[in-house]
Formats: C-alpha cells, sequence, structure tokens
C-alpha cells in the first residue's frame, strides 16, 4: 500500500497521467523535502536562540538579585497549605530599608524573618531563573518550532491541493462541455 502511493507520487511518463498530476506531486515532494529540512533547521535554530536569551536572563538575574532576610509586620493567617502576603521591613542591596508584602508560610507571627528576593533596587522579585529552566524552555521552544513546521507544510499542503483541484474540476468541466453534445 505504501508502496503504490509512493509510486503514485513517482514521474513518470504514463499517457493517462494529467499535468495537474505531475505538478501536484512535484509539490507533494517538494513539501515532503521542506519538512525533512524545515524541521531540524527550526528546531535547532529556536532552541538555541532561546537558550541564548534564556541563559543571558538567568546570569543577568543571578548577579544582580539578592536573597535577604524580611521581618513580618504582620502574622500570616492559617488558611491550609497556601503561603499568604503579608507586610514586611527588609533591607534593600544598597543599605536603604524597605517595606512591602512578601510572601510568607500560612501561621507565620508577626516579627518572623523569611528570606526574600529582591533585585538590584530592592523590590521583591521571584527567584532568579536556573538554567536547568532554561534548558527546559529551549527544549519546549524547540518541539513547538517543530510542530510549526509540520503545521505549516501540512497548510501549504492542503491549499495547493485546493488549488489544483479547483483546476482539474475546471478542465473536467471544460473537457465535459466539448464532448456533451
Amino acid at each position: 500500500m505504501v508502496a503504490r502511493a509512493v509510486r503514485g507520487l513517482w514521474p513518470d511518463r504514463n499517457p493517462l497521467r494529467r499535468t495537474l498530476d505531475r505538478v501536484e506531486a512535484a509539490v507533494a515532494g517538494g513539501l515532503v523535502v521542506a519538512f525533512l529540512a524545515g524541521v531540524p533547521l527550526a528546531g535547532l535554530t529556536t532552541g538555541h536562540a532561546v537558550y541564548r536569551i534564556g541563559s543571558n536572563t538567568a546570569d543577568a538575574q543571578q548577579a544582580t538579585w539578592h536573597q535577604v532576610s524580611a521581618v513580618l509586620l504582620a502574622a500570616v493567617p492559617v488558611s491550609g497549605d497556601d503561603d499568604g502576603q503579608v507586610p514586611a521591613r527588609w533591607r534593600a542591596p544598597d543599605g536603604r530599608w524597605r517595606t512591602g508584602t512578601v510572601p510568607a508560610p500560612s501561621g507565620a507571627r508577626a516579627g518572623h524573618m523569611v528570606a526574600v528576593w529582591v533585585n538590584a533596587a530592592g523590590w521583591p522579585t521571584g527567584p532568579p531563573v536556573t538554567l536547568s529552566q532554561v534548558r527546559a524552555v529551549a527544549a519546549l521552544a524547540a518541539v513547538l518550532a517543530c510542530i510549526a513546521v509540520g503545521f505549516i507544510v501540512v497548510g501549504a499542503g492542503l491549499l495547493a491541493r485546493s488549488v489544483l483541484g479547483q483546476r482539474r474540476l475546471a478542465t473536467w468541466d471544460a473537457d465535459w462541455r466539448a464532448t456533451e453534445p
């Protein structure tokens, strides 16, 4: 069955094969080549670009973000496993005191110390991005780029098949009008 499908795409000198059939076979072959060449190229290029940008971001965050101790100014209500956001006070890397809301464990009392990540200006942030997170995002981006190439190739194939089908029907209609009377 596969051999028959491949043989149908192969150009030959069959007098019953129309020009549109040969064009459709050439388009299908070109799309297969485009897919086989485009998937690795898109995956590698996208993965490398995302990894480079992400690793630069991770390096910048790890160089400028710091973990400091914050003193809670209010108690965190007990609400199961969730952390709460409460007001706290901490010293920024430049030595100034800052006040704002920070995440704290459920049930923590006022005066309790919690570790908080802050940026260079001293405002709370999340923890800096790690290289393992960057690798995971780069791998996901590479896979999504490969899938996108597949969708583009399939879309181009469906569009070409539709256009060629319309041409084929128009040719059959013209031939029928010529032979009908």
